[in-house]
């Protein structure tokens, strides 16, 4: 067939699962919507888990050069009030249990090691449909087709092929992110620099944070949560970036003033970013010739930390299923799926309750013991 196993989506988890899928002499194709490697910027930075991120890059034979992109003290963690006093503070072991790596380079080592031509850039996928024997037939936005004998939808929330299977469509939790950035921040902001170290800030109150994180480079990016309605924030004109960032400034008020200066003093436009999930048990009935990996899957707030490493961990699983079960795709869709669903579900819980905890009624204090109990619980 044209394209025996298809995948749809160059992130962390499609090409994981391409890249597994290679080490053991299977090839595979990688769409993906965007023109290049570098048509925008892939996020910050990620901890990426032993039991899960780390084993699929073990899998991947790509955990030497995993190693080699790890920011040293980044896994340093602080809790903050609103006015800058440090509740919670614990430094980076550096023991190799939750590394932390930029997006960017984690995405370029899994590109980088794959054949020429596995990824087809500029492939925009607009409509999908079944056809004979567990087949699908792809149509992309450039006119080019595609048939399928294996379909992976590894695009993310808003997967086109996500509809093959479900119904369910992701849901606004409550909250939302405004992200930005500080650079050079130990010369040019240096009191914010110090409140956040040299890893990640979390500066916590009742329905509302400012969360932080130290990049290469003396790079501060910043999410800024606020627990407010989609209609609250499609009134800021975020296409003024001063109008925008005053009015969230606002939400800050009293706020001490090297926490508000990630708000006021961002030197990029700042970005809404609403935060999404699908159903915490979210599952399907076995449909011939397609399945899920990632957030196309099990959609969840990012208050776990799980998101990257579920998506590659996805992956590596999916492809050796698909190794285990020689010729038998339904047989390796199945065994696939069938712990999929539970390990999902697991984690989109652990969310779940993870965001509730973070900006309830007893903020700071409740991510104070949420960070205690896991520290102790590491020791």
């Amino acid at each position: 067939m044209n394209a025996p196993v298809a995948i749809v989506g160059a992130g962390l988890g499609g090409l994981t699962l391409a890249r597994v899928l290679h080490v053991h002499g299977i090839a595979a194709i990688v769409y993906e919507a965007e023109a290049s490697a570098d048509a925008r910027m892939q996020g910050g930075l990620l901890d990426i888990h032993e039991d899960n991120g780390q084993r699929a890059l073990k899998d991947a034979q790509l955990f030497d050069a995993f190693r080699g992109i790890i920011q040293p003290g980044a896994d340093a963690q602080r809790v903050l009030d609103k006015h800058g006093n440090v509740l919670f503070d614990e430094f980076d072991e550096g023991n190799g249990s939750r590394p932390e790596v930029h997006r960017r380079d984690l995405r370029r080592i899994l590109l980088d090691s794959l054949p020429l031509g596995t990824v087809q850039w500029g492939h925009k996928l607009i409509a999908v449909s079944p056809v004979d024997g567990g087949r699908h037939a792809l149509a992309f936005a450039h006119g080019a087709t595609q048939t399928a004998d294996l379909l992976v939808g590894a695009d993310g929330a808003w997967s086109k092929v996500h509809p093959l299977l479900s119904d369910a469509a992701p849901a606004y939790v409550g909250t939302s992110f405004v992200e930005t950035y500080l650079f050079d921040s130990d010369t040019r902001h240096k009191d914010t620099a110090k409140a956040v170290g040299s890893g990640s800030l979390l500066a916590i109150a009742q329905g509302k944070g400012i969360l932080a994180h130290r990049e290469a480079n003396a790079t501060l990016h910043a999410y800024i949560a606020l627990n407010e309605p989609e209609e609250w924030f499609a009134s800021i004109d975020f296409s003024d970036p001063r109008v925008a960032l005053a009015r969230v400034a606002d939400e800050f008020d009293g706020w001490a003033p090297e926490l508000t200066a990630l708000i006021r003093h961002s030197e990029t436009a700042p970005v809404p970013r609403p935060v999404h999930a699908l159903p915490v048990h979210h599952r399907w009935e076995r449909t011939p010739g397609v399945t899920l990996l990632g957030d196309a899957a099990h959609l969840m707030s990012p208050f776990a930390g799980e998101g990257a490493n579920l998506a590659m961990f996805d992956g590596a699983e999916l492809a050796k299923a698909i190794v285990a079960h020689p010729g038998d795709i339904e047989a390796a869709l199945a065994a696939y799926e069938e712990e999929l669903f539970p390990r999902s579900a697991a984690m989109a819980a652990e969310s779940d309750r993870n965001l509730r905890l973070f900006f309830n009624d007893h903020a700071p204090w409740s991510v104070v013991e949420f960070f205690t109990e896991a520290s102790h619980s590491r020791a």
